[in-house]
């Protein structure tokens, strides 16, 4: 897996953390210098904790597991959204709804009440409902799907949380930490670290920054999903000529009963007759 390149990291502008003033003690060990009044990030530490949380989701999706990525702020949305999408993780970039993981059996049975207002849809249940009926059905099929579409395909709880800005989603954390779910995130310098079992020291606000971040995680995440699919068709492959041999031996097996059992037979009847002779 390529490490993560520190020049991209500075141009991005990940170094850029927040005023002094606002500073959280807990993330001076990330902290490289003060500037004009502003934290500046250490990208040398950045590069490693990039480099340990890509190396992490890549075996989380290689076990074939997903990742829940969080960002409800206006700078991460479409980033996240993008790029989740593309490998096929959950994600949720609209509001965090209160026990999405503590409670997230009642969160599934409203995913699966978008399932079924499509087959309302489809079998001619809405050919029966007045107009304003169909209206207010409708209506709240598509707000379900923009707060809970993006996690259709989340069957069971993630096995990871990955979020940007820990402030902002500060209830996803703890619930992540209750349940015992590993959590990574881009911590800027006004933020808490000690929650997060993953930190990326870096700056939370700018685009560019938390796209550059992404890259990485995504990329591990594909190449873990490339090496799930290798190690899958391996094994399917060492598979066959063992069972194909098994089939063979059961075969043979089998023959051979019939063929005795037909000895059997045949003298028996022997014996049966030489004794009416």
């Amino acid at each position: 897996m390529p490490r993560t390149n520190f020049e991209q990291l500075l141009e991005a502008g990940c170094h850029f953390g927040h005023l002094k003033r606002k500073w959280n003690p807990a993330m001076a060990p990330y902290i490289f210098m003060e500037r004009n009044g502003i934290h500046i990030i250490d990208l040398h530490k950045t590069v490693v904790k990039v480099d340990e949380a890509a190396a992490a989701v890549k075996q989380i999706a290689k076990s074939g597991k997903k990742i829940l990525f969080v960002a409800t702020k206006k700078q991460a949305k479409d980033v996240v959204a993008e790029k989740a999408a593309l490998v096929q993780m959950p994600y949720i970039t609209e509001r965090w709804a209160g026990g999405m993981l503590t409670n997230f059996p009642t969160i599934r049975k409203a995913v699966k009440k978008m399932t079924t207002i499509d087959k309302m849809a489809t079998d001619g249940t809405f050919d029966n409902m007045s107009k304003r009926e169909k209206l207010q059905i409708t209506r709240q099929r598509a707000k379900l799907e923009k707060t809970l579409g993006s996690i259709a395909d989340l069957t069971r709880l993630p096995a990871a949380l990955f979020v940007i800005d820990v402030m902002k989603e500060n209830i996803a954390v703890k619930e992540a930490k209750r349940l015992g779910i590993p959590v990574f995130g881009i911590v800027d310098t006004n933020s808490n670290p000690l929650n997060i079992d993953f930190v990326i020291p870096a700056n939370d606000d700018a685009t560019k920054s938390i796209d550059v971040i992404l890259s990485a995680m995504m990329a591990a995440i594909e190449e873990g999903l490339q090496e799930r699919k290798a190690d899958k068709a391996e094994t399917e492959e060492g598979e066959a000529p063992a069972l194909k041999e098994k089939k063979m031996r059961v075969k043979k097996e089998r023959a051979k009963k019939e063929d005795e059992e037909a000895l059997n037979a045949n003298v028996a009847h022997k014996f049966i007759k030489d004794k009416e002779e």
